[in-house]
């Protein structure tokens, strides 16, 4: 309040604004736990359960011979790596710090602030527990191989902005009805541990079927991750344009809504709930 105004250029602004989101980033990583070790481990802890749970589930149904012919346990990363980074983004950014929160009082600070400053603490954990994953399977298990890594980290970036996407349209949604759109939340998250496609082949599903799952971008980012990972799969039911058009649009309605929700949010919105 008593701080000198500065004159500016566009370009120092910039900068400001991104340590501005990176300082708020890091806060975001460590509000998950005091110390940043334990944090990634968790992190890592939670990526290797879900990869030893879905081979446990295809040893005990028998599912192995559905799998891309190449390693089996890279095939389950390539979704369970993509799926986690879209769900704790998704969680992350619809939780992110909203227009009424104490740390809107502080001038530099705004909501897509919070909201950029959540979905990269997000993609720092997520990625850092993969990168971590993948070198210890690589070193003490076996050689990994990757066909294409340049376009396999493409489509694990898009999965995390299909995250944001549809963690922004959440977040402008739900100060007008918090119960209401944080149940329709968790019912996204959980459904999207069938209609992803992390636990089968898009080539050796049904049509009938795949009706089902095309509708998320996140089962064509998972589907191109092993089209680009394995070389001697191609995917014929998936593409690259529907995600990211579908990321585009709903980021622009996520930035719609919470300009519309930043415009009228009072303190006393919850004052009769």
């Amino acid at each position: 309040m008593f701080r000198p105004e500065v004159k500016r250029t566009h370009t120092a602004s910039g900068f400001a604004i991104l340590e501005l989101i990176f300082h708020a980033a890091v806060r975001n990583v460590r509000k998950s736990h005091g110390n940043a070790v334990v944090g990634l481990l968790m992190a890592i802890v939670q990526s290797v359960l879900m990869v030893a749970i879905m081979v446990f589930m295809f040893d005990i149904l028998g599912l192995r011979g559905n799998a891309v012919r190449g390693d089996f346990v890279l095939y389950i990363m390539s979704g369970v790596f993509n799926f986690a980074t879209h769900s704790k983004t998704l969680s992350a950014v619809s939780k992110s710090d909203g227009p009424t929160s104490a740390m809107m009082k502080h001038s530099p600070m705004n909501t897509i602030v919070a909201i950029a400053a959540a979905a990269l603490g997000a993609l720092y954990l997520q990625t850092l527990s993969a990168g971590c994953i993948l070198f210890f399977y690589h070193t003490l298990w076996t050689p990994v191989y990757i066909h294409e890594p340049v376009k396999v980290a493409g489509m694990y970036l898009l999965s995390w902005a299909s995250g944001v996407g549809v963690g922004m349209v959440f977040k402008a949604a739900t100060p007008w009805q918090p119960e209401l759109f944080g149940i329709l939340t968790s019912i996204y998250a959980r459904a999207n541990m069938i209609f992803s496609g992390k636990m089968f082949l898009a080539n050796a599903t049904p049509t009938t079927i795949l009706s089902m799952y095309t509708w998320n971008p996140l089962f064509h980012t998972i589907d191109q991750t092993r089209g680009h990972m394995f070389e001697n799969y191609h995917p014929h039911y998936s593409n690259i344009a529907y995600p990211i058009t579908v990321t585009c649009i709903l980021i622009i309605i996520g930035l719609m809504g919470e300009n519309f929700t930043r415009k009228h949010a009072s303190a006393s919105w919850n004052a009769r709930r």
